[in-house]
C-alpha cells in the first residue's frame, strides 16, 4: 500500500484541472465546503453525499481506562468525535 498523500494544494490543483476552474475559485470552494461540513456537524446535523459517504458526530460515553505509565485506573471523559462512513461507490472504487 502506498503511503503517498495528496495535500490541500495538490487537491486544489487536481480539482481545478478536472473541473476547468481557476485554482483561486477551487480553493474558495474547498474552504467553503469544509466550513459547511464543520458548521453542520456542530449543529448536530449529518452530511450525506450519496455514494461517497456520510460525515457525522459520534458520542463516546465516559469510561474507565488504565494509565499505561503507572497502571492506575482513570476516568476518560465523555466526548464527541467527528466520523466518516464511506459509501458504497467509494468502497467499491478503492477495492
Amino acid at each position: 500500500m502506498s503511503k503517498e498523500q495528496l495535500n490541500k494544494g495538490e487537491l486544489i490543483d487536481a480539482i481545478a484541472e478536472s473541473a476547468g476552474l481557476t485554482k483561486v475559485d477551487t480553493g474558495r470552494f474547498l474552504d467553503a465546503f469544509v466550513e459547511t461540513i464543520i458548521r453542520s456537524l456542530q449543529s448536530g446535523k449529518k452530511v450525506s453525499l450519496v455514494g461517497f459517504g456520510t460525515f457525522e458526530v459520534k458520542e463516546r460515553a465516559e469510561r474507565q481506562g488504565i494509565n499505561p505509565r503507572n497502571k492506575e485506573v482513570i476516568t476518560i471523559k465523555a466526548s464527541k468525535n467527528p466520523a466518516f462512513r464511506a459509501g458504497k461507490v467509494l468502497k467499491d472504487a478503492v477495492k
